[in-house]
């Protein structure tokens, strides 16, 4: 299923998360203040966050797909990110939910073998579901597990250009 900023509300604590931080700028929006709810996937950045956790062990060789790998990882470049928020309040028609994700969204099998190519590394160590939920809890389901496929509808239409908007171009100008 593909996701927009139209789609019903997920469950799980990410979802609830967002949900709450979008209902605390809801009387803002009924005053007139115009409101942009920003969504953002996983970002991606050379200086840290989840693509740095996931480098050690992609170098280290043992870098693999988590649980399935069929789980889809809605992403975004740092670089794009800067450029979202900067096209938002620059765009008075850009309100409610905005999602800050790439226009290419991949699985975690795709994702994983993008990575491996970008570091010239073999990705053949999978992680369990199991082993994941042991390590991380319940957060392994919320971070690693769900699956979101995610599309920027109204970055879109509202004439945003993404500077990387496939993943291994995005890993190239990070890596």
């Amino acid at each position: 299923e593909v996701l927009t900023e139209d789609s019903p509300a997920g469950t799980g604590f990410l979802p609830e998360v967002a949900q709450g931080w979008e209902a605390a700028a809801e009387p803002l929006a009924e005053i007139g203040v115009r409101t942009a709810a920003l969504r953002f996937g996983v970002i991606l950045s050379r200086r840290g966050g989840a693509l740095a956790k996931m480098l050690t062990p992609f170098r280290m060789c043992v870098g693999g797909v988590v649980g399935s790998g069929r789980q889809y990882w809605s992403w975004v470049s740092i670089d794009d990110v800067a450029r979202a928020v900067l096209h938002t309040l620059s765009t008075p028609q850009l309100s409610g939910p905005v999602n800050v994700v790439s226009p290419q969204p991949v699985t975690n099998r795709e994702f994983t073998k993008a990575l491996g190519r970008a570091l010239y590394r073999p990705t053949i160590f999978p992680l369990p579901a199991f082993v994941a939920r042991i390590v991380l809890g319940e957060m392994a389901d919320a971070l690693l597990l769900a699956s979101a496929r995610v599309l920027p509808k109204r970055l879109k239409e509202s004439g945003f250009e993404f500077s990387h908007p496939d993943l291994d171009g995005a890993l190239a100008s990070l890596l």
